[in-house]
C-alpha cells in the first residue's frame, strides 16, 4: 500500500522523480499525517523529523505526503531562505483547512499583486515609530490594569488572560472598540478556530476542522454585523479622518478604483485579529515563564528596567518608544523566547515551476513545508539549541535564514514590531512589580496548534512592590 502511494504521488514526474529528495509518502489518503500528529501529541514533537533524519540522513529536504498533498519539507536555513524569498518560484500553499478557516480572501489565499496592495494598506498602521507611538499609551494602560486585576483574582489561567489582553489591544487597533461581551465571544471562537487551522480538512463531527468551521461561521456573523453597522454610520456621518483599520479597509481603492467588499474586509479582519493576539499572548507567557525559571536572567532583565525608570525625567508619564529601544537585554530575552518556542513551527508554499534547491528538485505544483523548528534548533548555529540562554545573542547576529520567528521574504509577518512592543511593555511592568507562582510547574505540554502547558499556565500573579 505504501508503494502504491509512492507511485501515485510520483506517477506524472517521469525522470524528475530521481531528482526528488529522499523521504516517505506514508499511507494512501492519510500520508504522513498520522505520524506527524502522533509525534506532536507526544512529549517529543521533534521525533517526527528525527525519524526522517535517522532513516535518510541529514539531507535537509524530505519528500512527504501531508495535508492531502505530495510535499517537500525543507529544514536548513539555506533552503528555507530560498523558498521564502523567491516569489518568482513560490507562492503561498496553505492547506485547504487553513484557507477555508482564515479566509480565501485573506493573505493566505490571495495573489501576489493583491497581497502587495493589502499588505501595504494594513501594515502601515502597525509599523513604524509614529504608528507604534500612537498605540503605546493604550497598550501600557491595559497592561497595568490587567496585572493589577489579575493580582487580585487569585488563581487564573495566565495564558487565557494574556490572550484576552492581547485581543483587546488588537481589537482597538482594527475596530476601535467593541463591547466586552462581543470581544469575549470573538476570542472564544478564535480558540476553536485555531485547533482546526493545521488539522486535516475532515468536516465530520468530532474532528477539529468541523468545530473550527462552526467557530468561523460565528466569527463571520459577528464581524458582518459590525461591518454593516459601520457602513451605515459612515453613510449617515462620513468620518473626516480614518478612525481605525476598518475605516482604512472601507476607504481603500486600488489603481482601478475598486474597493473591498464585505467578504474581503471580513477575511482580512479574521486573519489579523487572530494573528495579532495569538502569537503575542503565547510568547509573552513563555517569556514570563523563562524569566521566572532563570533567576539570573530575571535579575539582569529587572535591573535594566529599573535603570530605565531611574533615568526617566520627572515629568514623563509612562514608557516611551525610545526607552523600549533601549531595552537591549530584554530584547534578547524576547528573541531567545521566539527561537526556543518557535510559535509557528511551519509555513506553507507551493512551487510555481520546477525549482532546484540544494541539489534536489521541487516539482511544479508540489507543496513546500518550511520547517522553522529545525532551523531554530540547529546545533551548528545555536550551541545547546534547546537551552534558554539570552546571552547567546551577545555580539551575535544570525545569518540570513537562521532566525525566522516571523517568517521571511515579502510575506514576513507585518505585525512583528507591534508584537515585540506589546511583549516588551508587559515584561517591563511585570519585572518591576510582579511575580508568577505556577500551580503546576510540571503540567504536561501541548504542541498543537501552538506550544503551551496543558493547564494554560494555571497560577497566581503576586505583586511584589508598591
Amino acid at each position: 500500500m505504501r508503494s502504491v502511494n509512492s507511485w501515485w504521488c510520483e506517477r506524472k514526474l517521469g525522470e524528475r522523480r530521481y531528482e526528488l529528495p529522499p523521504g516517505d509518502f506514508g499511507w494512501p489518503f492519510i500520508g504522513n499525517m498520522w505520524s506527524f500528529l502522533r509525534a506532536f501529541k507526544s512529549t517529543n514533537p521533534d521525533s517526527f523529523l528525527s525519524d526522517f533524519i535517522h532513516r535518510f540522513g541529514h539531507t535537509g529536504m524530505y519528500k512527504v505526503h501531508m495535508f492531502g498533498n505530495p510535499s517537500i519539507i525543507v529544514t536548513t536555513a539555506e533552503a528555507c531562505r530560498k523558498v521564502l524569498t523567491d516569489d518568482e518560484a513560490f507562492k503561498p500553499g496553505w492547506p485547504t483547512s487553513t484557507v477555508n478557516l482564515i479566509g480565501k480572501k485573506s493573505f493566505v489565499g490571495i495573489s501576489d499583486e493583491e497581497h502587495k496592495w493589502l499588505r501595504k494598506l494594513t501594515s502601515a498602521p502597525v509599523n513604524g515609530n509614529e504608528a507604534l507611538s500612537v498605540y503605546m499609551k493604550y497598550i501600557e494602560d491595559n497592561v497595568v490594569t490587567a496585572l493589577e486585576k489579575w493580582s487580585e483574582m487569585g488563581e487564573i489561567e495566565f495564558l487565557t488572560e494574556l490572550r484576552k489582553l492581547t485581543f483587546t489591544i488588537i481589537m482597538h487597533i482594527f475596530m476601535s472598540s467593541e463591547s466586552e461581551q462581543v470581544m469575549e465571544v470573538l476570542e472564544r471562537e478564535y480558540t476553536a478556530l485555531n485547533y482546526g487551522v493545521r488539522a486535516m480538512a475532515i468536516n465530520i463531527p468530532g474532528f477539529a476542522y468541523h468545530s473550527a468551521l462552526k467557530a468561523r461561521k460565528k466569527l463571520v456573523e459577528v464581524l458582518q454585523a459590525t461591518v454593516t453597522s459601520r457602513r451605515n454610520l459612515r453613510g449617515e456621518n462620513p468620518p473626516k479622518a480614518k478612525k481605525d483599520m476598518m475605516d482604512a479597509l472601507m476607504e481603500a481603492e486600488d489603481e482601478n478604483g475598486r474597493k473591498l467588499d464585505d467578504e474581503e474586509i471580513i477575511d482580512v479582519l479574521v486573519m489579523y485579529l487572530n494573528a495579532g493576539h495569538e502569537s503575542s499572548g503565547h510568547i509573552t507567557m513563555w517569556a514570563t515563564l523563562f524569566l521566572q525559571k532563570h533567576p539570573d536572567v530575571f535579575k539582569r532583565a529587572k535591573a535594566e528596567q529599573e535603570e530605565i525608570v531611574k533615568n526617566r525625567s520627572a515629568d514623563q508619564n509612562g514608557l516611551s518608544l525610545k526607552e523600549i529601544r533601549q531595552m537591549d537585554y530584554l530584547s534578547k530575552v524576547i528573541d531567545e523566547t521566539l527561537r526556543v518556542i518557535t510559535f509557528s513551527l511551519v509555513v506553507f508554499r507551493e512551487a510555481k515551476k520546477d525549482v532546484h534547491v540544494c541539489g534536489y528538485t521541487i516539482p511544479k505544483g508540489w507543496k513546500v513545508l518550511v520547517w522553522f523548528r529545525s532551523v531554530h534548533f540547529d546545533p551548528e548555529t545555536y550551541v545547546e539549541p534547546k537551552k534558554f540562554d539570552p546571552s547567546r545573542w551577545d555580539g551575535f547576529t544570525p545569518k540570513a535564514g537562521n532566525f525566522l520567528p516571523f517568517g521571511g521574504g515579502s510575506r514576513l509577518c507585518p505585525g512583528n514590531d507591534l508584537a515585540k512592543i506589546e511583549i516588551s511593555i508587559f515584561l517591563h511592568h511585570f519585572l518591576l512589580n510582579y511575580e508568577l507562582e505556577r500551580h503546576n510547574p510540571a503540567s504536561p505540554m501541548m504542541y498543537l496548534p501552538h506550544t503551551r502547558p496543558k493547564d494554560n499556565c494555571l497560577g497566581r500573579i503576586r505583586r511584589v512592590s508598591a
